[in-house]
């Protein structure tokens, strides 16, 4: 059997090149960079797929065919800026998450999470806010802005469980309070105005971060 090529079932012949994946990755990649780059410099309504396409230097079809429509476009550039990779990942399988869960003190957890969301947010936060512009206006960014955001508040639900497993977190916090205070502090939002408007740092964003809510979290 030649190189790259595979036998299915009833003795037809279905071709595999693994240099064609790596092109069709490629592709996929360019035009999800080229989608970022004109979602968070022009916005998503004055963004076309004939846009996308002339930046990533594909045809309008080849666009259609390696992601979707503008939606999924949306949909992908978000979940890649989530995720560090060319897929989305499920929370559970993110490295930093299984930093967090196996860490053993509030202060350590808290590190370990902070860690995980400064790398996250300089890839996330332009998207992230693009995303919420469109949302005024656009029901399929409304519906993603909305899934996303209830994702958020249960991940955020899950973090305080755990940090309360420590024993250290303070009594008269909710689990639901506790969430909220994490959700203030570690939105888009709250990062571009210290780290893009104020000029901090990322590490002086997530000292920040571990200080305070070590501080605020903390069972006296």
């Amino acid at each position: 059997m030649a190189d790259g090529e595979t036998t299915q079932r009833g003795g037809s012949r279905r071709y595999h090149s693994p240099r064609r994946a790596e092109q069709a990755a490629a592709t996929r990649g360019a035009v999800l960079d080229a989608a970022r780059d004109l979602f968070v410099a022009q916005g998503y309504a004055a963004t076309t797929v004939a846009d996308v396409a002339r930046r990533a230097r594909v045809a309008v079809d080849t666009v259609y065919a390696t992601v979707g429509r503008k939606p999924a476009l949306m949909r992908a550039v978000l979940e890649t800026a989530i995720s560090g990779t060319d897929q989305a990942v499920p929370p559970e399988q993110r490295d930093y998450v299984a930093r967090v869960r196996a860490a053993s003190g509030l202060t350590d957890k808290i590190a370990a999470y902070v860690g995980g969301l400064i790398r996250i947010q300089v890839r996330l936060a332009p998207v992230f806010l693009a995303l919420r512009d469109a949302a005024s206006a656009d029901p399929d960014s409304a519906a993603l802005w909305t899934e996303i955001t209830d994702r958020r508040a249960r991940n955020m639900r899950d973090f305080a469980a755990d940090l309360r497993s420590t024993g250290e977190l303070r009594d008269d916090l909710t689990d639901d309070e506790v969430a909220d205070v994490v959700w203030s502090m570690n939105g888009p939002e709250y990062w571009v105005l210290l780290v893009g408007d104020r000029g901090w740092t990322p590490e002086r964003f997530g000292a920040f971060l571990v200080d305070t809510w070590t501080r605020v979290l903390t069972s006296p």
